[in-house]
């Protein structure tokens, strides 16, 4: 019997994972959470010392925890950006998740490379403030100073990886993590250096791209570490999701992705298209409203929480008495209607109630992620089951809706350290060479049945509705 770790690096906290290496079975555990001393006007910061993500690191390994350990796999935070000049010296704390000063940047390479679709074309991601294309414009035209001293591009899980190695000459990433950078492409497994050039106005060194399985490394110690990866890409290999598994995450936002043969090129960019732990495909649909549909739902009923407001819609029927609620609240990006408000219709003196809003709300929020289901459906992407991720997966009216208007079986996973598990299946596959058929996720299962052709009547309430408020939204998607 063999161990292996696997530690997550997310915004908040590390989170380690100790494994049997034949069965994936859960040995230890440990956590650190992230300092968060650099956010402005408190909340979660966008610009991070790296050095923080090894400090706690370090308090999440305490206690001998990794002794006996044999590999290592490392998943972080996507969309990191870390800076560092030829030597390998960070120029400025790594620009980390939404960039909300990058937007302007988003326009201008857009702009520069004259359009979404050439965007999609060469990396299968249109720039958005989260990318780290993005951030690089942003830094050559608002600190153009460091941008000058940038010599080497690296990501989160690059950068503790290299790290852990003690620094090496060899700098390596993942194709999971290399595909969310902006400037390399899943379907021709290259990168871009033009697309750097473009956004940080001179060339840098870019981290070697290596096989799912290669270690990028050995320690001095004889510890070897796997090539790492993002956290999307490991949660989905700790979860065990293969082709015909879309997973539908339900957070503030949504997001649908999917196993998949090929990378997609979408020129309307709603669909990214990353590419997975395995050396498959990862098409990422992203919603603007999820689970704030329901908080605010639940704040305009006076409902005492989720629960309390899911409770409530149970106690209506499908279709919710003819109620639609369109639930785009924050605008939408799937479909592309930045602009947009929420719209409620068929309010009639029957459906005024209480019940029938909570449950127009649950259904409104799963129909707009159907329409992203259908996006990647559209594409040829093959659905045959659905893993439904998220606290409010645990909610029954989430879990009475989701299988009849997803049309498919819903899975919902038991709560789990699913990106660390898969940084540890990750770790001992590039140990033994072989790839783990760890046991997947310990599950509820939902099927649709007899409520498949109510699910229909649903959902296609839920598109005349979209189609008489926004005609042809969906015909780019």
């Amino acid at each position: 019997m063999g161990i292996v770790a696997g530690l997550d690096s997310s915004p908040d906290s590390t989170r380690i994972v100790v494994c049997d290496t034949d069965t994936g079975a859960v040995l230890k555990q440990g956590y650190a959470p992230h300092p968060l001393e650099s956010a402005e006007g408190g909340g979660r910061p966008s610009d991070v010392d790296p050095q923080a993500w090894l400090l706690s690191l370090g308090e999440a390994a305490g206690g001998g925890l990794l002794e006996g350990v044999q590999a290592i796999g490392v998943s972080a935070q996507q969309n990191a950006l870390v800076p560092l000049d030829a030597g390998g010296v960070t120029v400025r704390p790594a620009l980390v998740g939404n960039h909300p000063r990058a937007q302007v940047a988003a326009a201008d390479l857009i702009d520069g490379l004259g359009g979404r679709q050439p965007w999609a074309e060469a990396v299968g991601a249109v720039p958005q403030s989260a990318l780290p294309v993005t951030k690089l414009r942003w830094l050559a035209k608002s600190e153009p100073e460091n941008a000058r001293r940038v010599g080497l591009l690296m990501q989160a899980h690059d950068w503790l990886v290299w790290q852990l190695l003690g620094r090496p000459a060899r700098r390596t990433t993942d194709r999971g993590g290399a595909s969310g950078t902006g400037y390399w492409s899943a379907a021709t497994g290259t990168y871009r250096p033009d697309l750097v050039e473009l956004a940080l106005g001179h060339q840098a060194m870019l981290p070697e791209v290596i096989g799912p399985a290669e270690a990028a490394g050995t320690t001095p110690e004889g510890l070897l570490i796997s090539a790492g990866t993002g956290e999307t890409m490991a949660a989905a290999f700790g979860l065990g999701v293969r082709q015909g598994d879309a997973v539908v995450s339900l957070g503030a936002s949504g997001s649908v992705m999917a196993v998949h043969h090929e990378a997609l090129v979408d020129p309307s960019g709603i669909i990214t298209s990353l590419a997975d732990a395995t050396g498959m495909h990862l098409p990422v649909v992203h919603t603007l409203n999820a689970v704030r549909t329901l908080r605010g739902t639940a704040e305009m009923l006076g409902a005492d929480g989720l629960d309390a407001l899911s409770e409530l819609a149970m106690k209506s029927t499908p279709g919710a008495h003819g109620l639609v609620l369109l639930p785009y609240l924050e605008g939408e990006k799937t479909p592309n209607l930045p602009h947009a408000a929420g719209t409620l219709t068929g309010l009639r003196r029957e459906s005024m109630k209480p019940e029938h809003l909570a449950r127009a709300a649950f259904e409104g929020m799963l129909c707009g992620l159907a329409d992203a289901l259908d996006v990647l459906r559209g594409r040829g992407v093959d659905v045959q089951r659905v893993f439904l991720l998220g606290a409010a997966a645990e909610l029954p009216a989430v879990q009475a809706a989701a299988p009849m208007l997803f049309g498919t079986q819903v899975v919902v996973p038991q709560p789990a350290e699913y990106a660390a598990i898969g940084a540890a299946r990750q770790a001992a596959w590039a140990l033994t060479g072989q790839l783990p058929q760890w046991q997947g996720a310990t599950a509820q299962v939902f099927e649709p049945g007899e409520e498949l052709a109510v699910g229909k009547a649903v959902r296609q309430q839920y598109v005349t509705v979209r189609e008489q408020a926004h005609p042809g939204a969906m015909a780019g998607a």
